[in-house]
């Protein structure tokens, strides 16, 4: 029976870019076909289940804010109806994919024995809408950040014992995602950092971070999962810092313990403006670094210094970054997932529609938009310009090592070389982009 949290809707049509339909898509066509893809395959966008069906609207100065009717009803029962509901807004948006904590499904139990039941018990639920929906599993993650055990990390926290439970923690949500065909795995350190360094010995959390990454790898490989392992970076909040702080700092990290080949990246765009960098500039050096795998799609407030979660609405944002991602080939088995949540003040359910609509066609008209730039080809012939000197033979020279300092010193001098400056030709570049946006 379909709920009447969404009962305005049948499904969310194309309508084109004259409609005035608040209810349907106006520029996201699933089937419209760009740079040789349907804009389905290439955004592969997906649905939280934690922001859309377990947040109330509560922030840090006030209680919930939002009615959602299975909150208050016990166990299975609840399970199913939030299920039910949850891919009833999937299927009305026309989403391929959905993603989740383990927390988000199933509470946690007095041990971990109790805790897993009901998670294979609400698996098999999702298991069945999934059927009968067609909906695909992006990504399952666990929650090693919520409970308290976990104040001084999980992973990294001084205590052996909260790091082996961790560690069985990763181990069956893992296992839940791979039995749901989910076709990435995500690791996001919550708390996987310090407050303070008076208490916190840096080099021994390194190391124990690094050996759990390498336990959820050989996990992986000795379940069959052939899905991606994602590490999702952020600079802060909870903690005062967090070791995967950026692209850089966890490329680093991974390169450290041999698993840069083993482990991309999932970016968020509000995580990377914590960091104070770009969501463009994290995903240009996930690509050029091979690491790109997966992109949480959201944005902050200026005016606000915290992870707001708003949907995204910038498309010149979304074309600069599709930019990038179609510059690495694209997003291979990872997507866009909307890891945003209403205004505490949008308390009507059918508010979720409007989000995802939006947030669908801001994608589209990035996505559009970038394979337009890349296709009119200017911005990439200048680019190649830049550099092409690098290709003659002081730079091929260079690069293969065979010029020392001593033969640039002897190059510059014998020479009298004086190299002068090129514009670099930025205000142009932009009113490219300007064209198209």
């Amino acid at each position: 029976m379909p709920s009447p949290l969404f009962d305005r809707v049948d499904r969310v049509p194309y309508a084109g870019p004259g409609s005035e339909d608040p209810f349907a898509y106006r520029h996201y066509d699933p089937d419209r076909q760009v740079a040789g893809k349907s804009l389905r395959d290439h955004l592969r966008f997906a649905v939280c289940y934690w922001h859309n069906f377990v947040f109330l609207g509560q922030d840090m100065f006030g209680a919930d804010t939002f009615e959602r009717p299975w909150v208050g009803r016990e166990g299975m029962e609840a399970a199913r109806f939030k299920a039910t509901t949850a891919f009833e807004l999937i299927e009305k948006l026309g989403a391929p994919y959905f993603t989740f904590h383990d927390r988000d499904i199933a509470p946690e139990g007095d041990t971990l024995r109790e805790t897993n039941r009901p998670l294979d018990e609400r698996g098999a639920v999702l298991a069945g809408e999934m059927q009968r929906t067609g909906v695909k599993l992006l990504w399952g993650t666990a929650n090693l950040f919520s409970h308290p055990r976990y104040a001084a990390g999980a992973a990294t926290n001084p205590d052996p014992e909260v790091f082996a439970y961790a560690a069985a923690q990763v181990k069956k949500a893992m296992e839940v995602t791979h039995g749901l065909g989910g076709e990435n795995y995500v690791l996001w350190g919550g708390r996987e950092g310090y407050d303070t360094l008076l208490n916190t010995d840096l080099r021994q959390e390194t190391e124990q971070f690094g050996r759990f990454l390498h336990l959820v790898v050989e996990h992986k490989h000795k379940i069959g999962f052939g899905g991606t392992l994602l590490i999702e970076p952020k600079p802060m909040e909870p903690t005062k810092h967090q070791y995967d702080a950026d692209a850089a700092a966890v490329h680093a990290f991974l390169r450290r313990f041999g698993l840069e080949r083993e482990i991309a990246l999932n970016i968020e765009v509000n995580h990377a403006t914590l960091a104070g960098k770009s969501f463009v500039h994290e995903l240009a050096y996930a690509v050029a670094n091979d690491l790109l795998g997966s992109i949480d799609v959201n944005r902050g407030d200026p005016q606000n210094g915290w992870d707001t979660d708003q949907f995204p609405n910038s498309a010149e944002e979304m074309t600069l970054a599709f930019v990038e991602i179609l510059r690495g080939g694209g997003l291979g088995t990872g997507g866009c997932n909307f890891d945003a949540k209403l205004r505490r003040q949008s308390i009507d359910p059918h508010d979720l529609l409007h989000a995802h609509i939006g947030g669908g066609d801001t994608l589209a008209r990035g996505l559009v938009q970038a394979a337009a730039l890349l296709e009119e080809g200017r911005v990439e012939a200048f680019r190649r310009e830049r550099y092409a000197r690098w290709e003659e033979s002081l730079g091929r020279e260079i690069l293969a090592g065979r010029k020392s300092l001593d033969d640039l010193s002897a190059l510059v001098l014998d020479t009298d070389l004086e190299p002068q400056p090129v514009s670099g030709r930025q205000e142009m570049l932009e009113n490219l982009v300007n064209r198209v946006c």
